[in-house]
């Protein structure tokens, strides 16, 4: 349903999600439909600072809800965040979590409601294997997610990434009790995002809706989900970042960002292998190394991903050039949101290349790229985006 504010829709897939403009208003509903009384609200330490969670807060206060706030946690949290967050949470006696915030402050919600209740540590969960299956499913506490940025579409997804600081590494925690049980995505929270935010948040989307569709396995619900994604980003990302205020651009930008994550349950690739290591080793923005490495994943599986493109290129409007023509987009949108063409702003010393490759043929993600790629093909991609070489 359309309004003068934008769009307003209850959608219950992949889960619970309160979307349209004002929606935060039922935060305290949500919490007690949840079975909340004495939730956490976990956020980003600059989110905490906002008139937008003191008035959660207030509003939680009012409907005679115990809420309290957490917000020691870094842009890429790592273990000892989740760690004082669970502190936090047991100390208080909290019975759920609100995750509210950007990509950061969601994995870390989900992360701390996940391990409230464990007994192992968080690193038996890394998703390897059955490692998921190690954990008590009855003690993850409920979580309601406000999503504040429209990029890593976390609030949709079952994992977090983490940075396990002693070995200097993100590691993905997967179960699928970590779902949240409703989102409440109120487009309105988006327009204070700083147009940098705007821009890397959103080419973070883009390279998930990417990715999945390019990633070979056989899935087509989420080839659809993944290629209206693509549709929308490419129409309205630059408009959003442009207009801050624009609540239909933020709207169709925060669907978007969902549709993304829940595509990528297909599988991401060599954007994402690569990011996660120099995401750790140098705490750069996840969907900012999204960006700049896009359109040099994207000429290194060029064989692989040129019958894919031309359908890529049909949703974003391009005509038939098929993949010549995505690739022209994705480095003109790059340069029309202030997207650094290579790497070398984060100061890579080209003897760590070797070990950023081996982490990134390890990496979860690496499986879902649709040309599998060794250690030293890696190691080639990354010279590429250090020197702005498009191989």
């Amino acid at each position: 349903m359309a309004t003068d504010q934008g769009l307003t829709a209850n959608w219950n897939y992949p889960t619970n999600i309160r979307f349209g403009v004002g929606r935060i208003a039922e935060l305290a509903e949500a919490c007690l439909s949840l079975g909340m009384s004495r939730p956490l609200l976990v956020t980003d330490p600059g989110l905490a600072r906002l008139p937008m969670i003191s008035a959660a807060l207030a509003g939680n206060r009012d409907a005679e809800l115990d809420t309290g706030l957490f917000s020691d946690i870094k842009p890429n949290p790592n273990g000892d965040n989740i760690a004082a967050g669970v502190e936090a949470y047991r100390h208080g006696r909290h019975d759920g979590v609100i995750a509210f915030g950007g990509g950061s402050a969601l994995d870390a919600g989900k992360a701390v409601a996940f391990m409230a209740g464990q007994s192992r540590t968080i690193w038996d969960f890394e998703d390897l294997g059955d490692n998921w299956q190690r954990a008590d499913a009855d003690a993850i506490a409920p979580v309601v997610a406000v999503p504040t940025t429209a990029g890593t579409g976390s609030e949709v997804g079952r994992a977090a990434v983490i940075v396990d600081q002693c070995r200097r590494r993100k590691i993905i925690l997967f179960h699928p009790g970590m779902l949240p049980g409703t989102v409440i995505a109120d487009p309105a929270l988006c327009t204070a995002l700083p147009p940098k935010l705007t821009a890397a948040t959103g080419m973070d989307a883009l390279s998930h809706c990417i990715e999945a569709y390019c990633a070979p396995l056989y899935h087509p619900m989420a080839d659809g989900i993944a290629l209206e994604g693509v549709r929308l980003i490419g129409r309205w990302l630059i408009v959003a970042f442009e207009e801050p205020g624009n609540l239909t651009a933020r709207s169709h930008m925060l669907a978007a960002s969902a549709m993304g994550a829940t595509a990528f349950q297909k599988g991401l690739g060599a954007m994402h292998a690569l990011a996660h290591p120099l995401g750790a080793l140098y705490d750069v923005h996840h969907g900012l190394l999204n960006a700049v490495l896009m359109p040099y994943v994207l000429a290194f599986n060029r064989v692989a991903i040129a019958e894919k493109m031309r359908c890529v290129a049909d949703a974003l409007a391009l005509g038939p050039a098929g993949f010549d023509a995505v690739l022209d987009f994705v480095l003109d949108l790059r340069a029309r949101l202030g997207i650094p063409n290579d790497l070398g702003f984060i100061g890579i010393d080209e003897t760590v290349i070797p070990r950023i490759a081996e982490m990134a043929t390890r990496d979860p993600s690496a499986v879902g790229n649709p040309v599998t790629l060794t250690t030293p093909e890696y190691a080639v991609l990354l010279r590429n985006a250090v020197n702005g070489v498009l191989g």
